[in-house]
């Protein structure tokens, strides 16, 4: 089994200091590979770029793994972070399952990898920072005030003006899984949860597109924050190679500070109205279609029970329903305090697979992907996010999806199935999933290939 670690070993220094940073886009232009980026609607916007320090993981232990390299990364420090915001955090993620990531488009993912960035900017409330960490036994300090110096000087010479590239266009796609595949897949899905051998799965399907120009990386970005500002919002470059695995996505899957939990059920989805009125009538059907609020209640009373081991008290709050630009979910939000101190890859062990994104019961659900869906997941609809030295985080459900190269992307998206699943209907659904991405590779409304077989 490999083993979990880093690239160097402690002590850490960190020095950070507020700067008039150039906007985003031009930021990201400027930085060097490999990228990070993260966004949250509670926490800031950061961009990270190169690796003070690495640490990856493969196989069953790989949570557990990463928990204690990032613990030792962590151990010994010289942190002038000057914001909470700016701290030293790791960025990074997880494949679905174990043997996830083969393939051609998973080849440069590990199956578990997080990165101390090199340098950091931090768009925060209070005001935009700089950062530069460094790790390592030769670490000096005076080396990393000066490369900080530097950095500061360098971001200063950015030109922020530069136009931002219209998107790609798609000149040919590719799906993984025919339609009549699809209805014989969630046919024999459905025999197997009528029968009482599951009571939900969930099955993706991918959809690969060749770009009709180069991949614009940081437009891309840069337009989903502005279309999608209350998703969580990553991007991802493996390593010095050319792929990069991003998204928006609605679903956090576990949020810890101190000893406080957040998390979300979200399941049942239907689409946006073109009215207010046909919006709103939509939404209302959603809340009484009898399949969705079932899927739903699978997830939110699943979640609760992964959390009761570890909590003191666990509360829900009440079924709503939440829009985003082209489709309308089911959501319940859930909190927890826990009842002693726990590492927030602890949580993260325990919720995932979530139900939303998995199935019930979970070894039988996971056993039914693998024979059904063509593709490997990689790191699609598995944790992505962020570690701090105290074990608090944040991690969100890596659905909205891609990878992309420069002039190729892979799109992933999902729908969960229950007992009165209609196959033509999910894979209705599973079109609406794509939306958020396939919108940006999209020159316009006359791009080939969407609604293809």
């Amino acid at each position: 089994m490999e083993r979990a670690r880093s690239t160097s070993a402690p002590p850490l220094v960190s020095r950070t200091t507020a700067v008039d940073a150039p906007p985003f886009a031009a930021a990201f232009d400027a930085l060097s590979t490999p990228r990070t980026t993260w966004s949250a609607p509670d926490d800031a916007l950061v961009l990270g770029s190169g690796a003070a320090a690495t640490l990856t993981a493969s196989g069953p232990e790989r949570f557990a793994e990463i928990r204690s390299a990032a613990a030792d990364l962590f151990d010994s420090g010289d942190v002038h972070a000057g914001t909470e915001a700016a701290r030293p955090r790791i960025f990074g993620g997880f494949a679905f399952h174990e043997g996830a990531c083969g393939g051609d488009t998973w080849g440069p993912f590990p199956e578990a990898r997080f990165a101390l960035p090199r340098v950091q900017l931090t768009f925060a409330d209070n005001g935009t920072w700089l950062t530069v960490n460094a790790v390592g036994p030769e670490t000096d300090v005076d080396a990393v005030e000066h490369r900080l110096a530097d950095e500061v000087e360098r971001l200063a010479a950015v030109d922020g003006d530069a136009a931002d590239p219209p998107r790609p266009g798609i000149a040919e796609t590719r799906r993984t899984t025919s339609r009549e595949a699809w209805r014989e897949s969630v046919d024999a899905a459905v025999d197997r949860i009528r029968g009482g051998d599951l009571r939900k799965v969930v099955l993706a399907q991918a959809l690969e597109a060749d770009l009709a120009a180069e991949f614009p990386r940081a437009a891309t970005l840069k337009r989903l924050a502005e279309k999608y500002p209350d998703c969580h919002r990553y991007y991802f470059e493996p390593d010095e190679e050319e792929s990069a695995f991003f998204g928006a996505t609605p679903e956090r899957l576990v949020s810890l500070r101190g000893r406080t939990v957040e998390t979300d059920a979200l399941a049942g989805t239907t689409g946006r109205g073109e009215t207010p009125a046909e919006d709103e009538w939509l939404a209302r059907e959603l809340l009484d279609d009898d399949k969705n609020v079932h899927e739903h209640e699978l997830v939110a009373d699943t979640v609760r029970e992964q959390l009761e081991p570890f909590a003191a008290s666990v509360s829900a709050g009440e079924r709503r329903v939440r829009r985003l630009a082209t489709v309308q979910h089911l959501h319940t939000p859930i909190t927890a305090e826990l009842s002693d101190d726990r590492h927030v890859l602890d949580l993260v062990e325990a919720l995932h697979p979530t139900p939303a994104v998995g199935g019930l019961p979970p070894d039988r659900a996971l056993e039914t992907i693998h024979e059904t869906e063509p593709f490997d997941r990689g790191w699609y609809a598995a944790p992505v996010g962020w570690i701090d030295a105290a074990g608090n985080g944040a991690f969100a459900v890596a659905i909205r999806s891609a990878v992309a190269a420069p002039r190729r992307a892979t799109l992933f998206a999902g729908v969960g199935l229950v007992a009165d699943s209609d196959p033509d209907r999910e894979w209705d659904e599973i079109q609406l999933k794509y939306r958020p991405i396939l919108d940006e590779l999209e020159a316009g409304d006359g791009s080939p290939g969407a609604d293809d077989d």
